[in-house]
């Protein structure tokens, strides 16, 4: 609540400032209604005036809007987090965000479910997976855990649930397609099986003969092509776009035409057409994962648009009538 005058009165006195700069610091039901309340509060023009600078009249209603929807959600939408520190939320951190703020943009009341990976290579799916409207399977490096991910994938590309898979998720899904859909036993990535018949995930090309890993990765900023009149396309609305890297694995393009020729699309390279950034499978209501992390470029009134399309697509899964943009025509 807000702090009373003659508080706030006293305060001044004892800690000898002005009594216009105790600024109440209101409990908050979110963080980002916080901005709103200390603007309320005069904080931004006190400390205009303290640095002597031009005071500037705020144009937050883009924010105010965005937490208007924060707290006026239509819908229930419940994702599953596929991964193998679920019991560590914070290694998600920014996925979880990037997963909010595209639930304010669409209405949705997020609920997330965890999942550990490794507890699907032991049991069937269907046991923690059963009722979700959506399934993001997010980055990480190492074999542990990599098998549940895959049967996860399956089980979303299987039943029509709305899929969206992050760098490791991404060479996941081309593992489950390569499985599953090719029929290629034990196709796996070169980092988890050295051995393995079918690399349909390899080292990059620049990395074959490399023997100190220390920094090696692709990593930061790469521009990423988008094939025309694809879901990566129609979300974006742009021809190129910049995302942000952090791996040393890539589809191995010895299986692109394989990959093409079973229906699945590759919506995304590099420029040089050399890498693949982004694969989708059309015949899905939703079925996207990408080589790079998205949630990094989403924002609380500018979700991203990956991540705004999956949960749109997720929302319509429940709520048909919901009036929600289809994928392809969110913007």
């Amino acid at each position: 609540r807000a702090i009373p005058l003659g508080l706030k009165r006293k305060l001044s006195e004892f800690c000898d400032v002005p009594q216009e700069c105790v600024i109440t610091a209101q409990d908050a039901s979110s963080i980002y209604e916080v901005p709103l309340i200390v603007e309320r509060e005069g904080l931004a023009e006190q400390v205009l005036d303290l640095l002597q600078m031009e005071q500037r009249q705020p144009n937050l209603v883009q924010w105010q809007t965005m937490v208007e929807r924060l707290y006026s959600p239509k819908y229930t939408v419940e994702i599953a987090i596929v991964g193998k520190y679920v019991r560590l939320s914070d290694a998600y951190l920014s996925v979880v965000e990037a997963l909010r703020h595209a639930a304010i943009s669409t209405y949705g009341d997020l609920r997330l479910r965890w999942v550990n990976s490794e507890d699907i290579e032991n049991e069937s799916p269907e046991t923690y997976l059963a009722g979700v409207d959506g399934i993001l399977v997010p980055g990480g490096f190492g074999v542990r855990g990599v098998d549940g991910k895959i049967a996860a994938i399956k089980y979303a590309r299987d039943r029509q649930i709305p899929f969206l898979g992050l760098c490791l998720g991404m060479q996941c899904s081309v593992i489950e397609w390569a499985r599953n859909v090719e029929g290629l036993s034990g196709a796996n990535s070169s980092e988890f099986d050295s051995e393995t018949k079918y690399p349909v995930i390899n080292l990059l090309p620049e990395q074959q003969d490399v023997v100190d890993l220390g920094g090696t990765m692709r990593l930061g900023l790469y521009p990423c092509h988008l094939l025309p009149n694809t879901l990566a396309a129609n979300l974006y609305q742009q021809e190129v776009v910049d995302e942000r890297h952090r791996h040393r694995y890539e589809f191995n393009n010895t299986y692109r035409h394989m990959l093409l020729e079973s229906g699945y699309v590759i919506s995304g390279t590099s420029p040089d057409g050399r890498l693949v950034e982004i694969v989708e499978f059309p015949q899905h209501p939703f079925f996207l994962a990408c080589q790079f992390h998205p949630e990094f470029h989403s924002r609380p009134s500018t979700p991203h648009p990956l991540f705004k399309g999956f949960m749109a697509a997720a929302i319509n899964r429940t709520h048909p009538l919901s009036n929600l943009p289809t994928p392809v025509e969110v913007s």
